[in-house]
Parts: C-alpha cells; structure tokens; sequence
C-alpha cells in the first residue's frame, strides 16, 4: 500500500436533501514494471468510478433526467429534485453514453435534412417500426448511402422520397429491398394532382338542380329550416342590440363607444341605422374590391398576359385600391391550366344597399 486519501461522492437524495458520502480508499504500488503507472487507487465496485464525483447511482439517475430534458430543462428538473447540476454536465454525460447496439432494421426510413440550409445537407436514416432515428449520415450522396447498407445488411423495405440518388443508392446496397415511398409524400403527390385536376375543370362545376317532381311513394316534403348564422350576422345583431340598448337609456356615442369598447363611427353606423334588416344586408352582400375587376383579369389572363404584377399595375391604374398580394392570390389557381374560366357574375345587391359597398 502506498498511502491513504479521502474522496467526497455525490449520492441521490434522501427525504429531499442532498447526500454526500465520504469515503477513505487506499493507494497501492504497481508492482508491473512495464505499467506506466506506478501507483493506483482502489475502486469500490458499483459505486466508484475513476475520476467521478457521483456515485453511480446518481450518475445513472442524471443520464435518465439528460436523455429525457438535456441541458437547461434538465438542470432545472435536477435542481428542483435537490441534485445541483449544471447544463453542460448534463450534455457531457449524454456524449458519454455508448451508442446502441444497431440491430437490423427491416423497414428503413430515408430522408435529407439540413444542416446548413442550402450549403450543406444530411442524410437520416429512422426505424419505421419505432419511428425512432438510428443513424446519421454526413452528405446525401449516393455511395455514402450504399455504404451504410452494405454494412448493415437485413433491410427488406426502403421508405424513401422520391430523390433520385437515395434510389441508385437502394439499388447499389440492399438490391433485393423493396423501394415505397414514404405516407407524406404520397399524400402530397395526390393532393398536387387532386389541385391540378379541379383547377382544370373549374368551369364544370355548376349548382346542383333539384327534381321538381318527387317520386309518388316519396315522404311528404319537410319544411326546411333556417339557415345558419354566420358569425358577422350573430355579431352584428348583438351589437345593434346592445347600441339601440345603451342608447334608448340616454347614453350618448362616445359613452356608449367607451361601454362597449367599439370605434364611434362603429357606433354612430349601428345607431343611426334605421333597422336591424339595413345593417345585414350591408353585411351579407358585402363583395371584394377586386370584384369589379375580375373580367379584366381574365380576359387578359386569356390573352396571354400572366404577369401579376403586370395586371395589377393595369386595375390599378383602372381605379383598383387593394393590394398586389390579392391579385396574386387570385390567379394562383389559373396557372396550372394556363386558362381563367369565365368570371362568375354578381349577385344581386339589395336595394337598401348603396352601389359601392
């Protein structure tokens, strides 16, 4: 023996307060002449460990808390449950742990991911029967992808997108794997054919019309009811109440403005209305301001001019007052045909309602 030292270790907590052990060991000679260290301490199975300050079951207790949080949620959490430790030794111990052993993955996921947007990408490779990532890959190539299959055979089905080189690269490493691609992209194919079939046959699609005579064995007609109403409606009828309310009291605009925290023109529209029947036909054939607009667009559109920014200087010059952002939006649809149906036409307004609103 070559000396006595004292060691302090950290240990899980008891009743909510930190625990210290400290522990006597004992230094010995090597006595292997072709060791290069000439001296070395004692370790106390399942609680020392060689430079370590924790117990191990503290350490264990930490890596669970770092693998579920990591760094600063999981520092906050080991300081709640009274184990002081900070954000970056959480991190150490999780570069600490061993990696998995990597079994065979019968259904592999495959896809790119960025680690430099547009200057730098990744390959991840995850268990789609767990969902779990397995592996990393540091580029998108081919070969790279290849590689990582040969060297770990087993896989029968690859879920992938559609990129060319992570399909030469299945071909080259699993030949006998079967290549899918994966429930997100397929639903993204179909809904991009689904656009393109409606945008091309807008125009077929009409009202349907109702049988005016009903079969003889039919049940008697029942009286439909009424429709819904729409939210602007319900908030309309509110606020008219609440206003021809507060204003048959004797409030005046600006009290009843303050009392039902709403602009006085607001107030002044809902108070000076001579009905209830004037405000919601205001409202519910309210249009757009590029309704007056819309013929213009598509007959121009027609004629081969598809430039947005071109057409909305046109209708701007024409009186048009809304944004470029609306017209864009509005021919987004026209483009996968390169045709604009005919624009449908007003609805009638009603006669309360003033010609431009």
């Amino acid at each position: 023996m070559h000396s006595r030292y004292q060691r302090t270790l950290a240990d899980v907590v008891i009743g909510g307060r930190p625990v210290l052990i400290l522990l006597g060991v004992r230094r010995f000679f090597c006595d292997n002449s072709a060791c290069k260290a000439v001296t070395f301490a004692e370790q106390i199975p399942e609680l020392t460990a060689r430079c370590a300050r924790r117990t191990a079951l503290l350490r264990g207790v930490l890596e669970s808390i770092a693998v579920a949080l990591a760094g600063r949620p999981g520092a906050r959490l080991a300081a709640r449950l009274g184990m002081a430790v900070s954000r970056t030794s959480l991190l150490r111990l999780i570069r600490r742990l061993p990696d998995p052993v990597m079994k065979t993955v019968p259904v592999l996921g495959v896809d790119d991911f960025a680690i430099r947007r547009r200057h730098r990408y990744g390959t991840v490779l995850v268990n789609m029967a767990t969902g779990a990532p397995i592996d990393l890959l540091a580029d998108r190539e081919t070969d790279t992808f290849a590689a990582w299959l040969r060297a770990h055979p087993g896989t029968q089905v690859i879920c992938r997108d559609r990129a060319g080189g992570y399909a030469e690269g299945g071909r080259a490493g699993a030949p006998d794997a079967i290549q899918v691609a994966d429930r997100w992209h397929i639903w993204h194919n179909l809904g991009q054919a689904v656009e393109k079939t409606v945008a091309a046959h807008r125009a077929c699609l009409r009202d349907p019309v109702e049988d005016p005579t009903p079969p003889p064995d039919s049940p008697p007609p029942v009286e439909d009811s009424p429709p819904l109403e729409t939210r602007l409606v319900t908030r309309t009828r509110d606020r008219y109440a609440a206003v021809q309310s507060l204003r048959g009291k004797g409030y005046s605009i600006s009290a009843i403005a303050r009392e039902l925290h709403l602009d006085r023109r607001t107030v002044r529209r809902f108070a000076h209305a001579s009905g209830l029947d004037e405000l919601l036909a205001k409202t519910t054939s309210r249009g757009t301001l590029l309704d007056p607009f819309k013929a213009h667009l598509h007959r121009r559109f027609n004629a081969g001019l598809t430039d947005a920014a071109s057409l909305y200087a046109e209708i701007r010059a024409d009186g048009y007052r809304g944004s470029a952002q609306t017209v864009r939006r509005y021919l987004h649809p026209f483009r996968a045909t390169r045709t604009a149906p005919p624009p449908v036409p007003d609805r009638p307004r009603s006669a309360t309602s003033p010609a431009g609103s």
